[in-house]
């Protein structure tokens, strides 16, 4: 089994329930239904789209599906929750990214592991760090590392009523 974590996100249509939504989707596909989820947090959009801003979280769990599997997988519950594909960094009902997949790494034209871009955004990797504080990327970057004060000021958390 491998332990994977996946990046949440959103900012149209109930952007909580939306994450609360894949979450349940995301604990239905994995192993044993356990799964670990972050706080919640709201981000301002990274672009020049103007946009409402994001709900982020990052769950982890851990997997037998082979990275393309699941990237499926995944892909398959945004369809479900109705994601669009318009433009780049625009706005979405979800976006699941695999960010790391064990310490694996993998470079396909559909899957770069880990995500390209976790190590410049705060709203993965302090999410990632909720789950992991002593967390070491496959480089082996110590998460604690990349994370700055400036990072944590530009999220808010949020307070989930249970």
């Amino acid at each position: 089994m491998i332990k994977v974590f996946v990046a949440l996100g959103a900012n149209l249509e109930q952007p909580i329930q939306q994450l609360q939504s894949a979450v349940s989707a995301l604990t239905a596909i994995a192993e044993s239904e356990a799964i670990e989820v972050s706080n919640f947090y709201q981000s301002t959009p990274m672009g020049d789209v103007i946009q409402p801003d994001y709900i982020n979280a990052v769950a982890s769990f851990e997997t037998t599906q082979p990275p393309l599997a699941l990237l499926d997988q995944l892909q398959a519950i945004e369809n479900n929750q109705g994601r669009v594909r318009i433009e780049r960094w625009g706005p979405r009902t979800l976006d699941l990214d695999l960010l790391l997949y064990g310490d694996q790494t993998v470079d396909h034209p559909r899957l770069t592991i880990p995500h390209y871009g976790m190590k410049q955004r705060s709203f993965v990797l302090i999410p990632l760090a909720d789950l992991v504080p002593q967390l070491i990327l496959p480089c082996g970057t110590s998460i604690k590392q990349l994370i700055s004060t400036k990072m944590r000021s530009e999220l808010q958390q949020v307070h989930l009523d249970h």
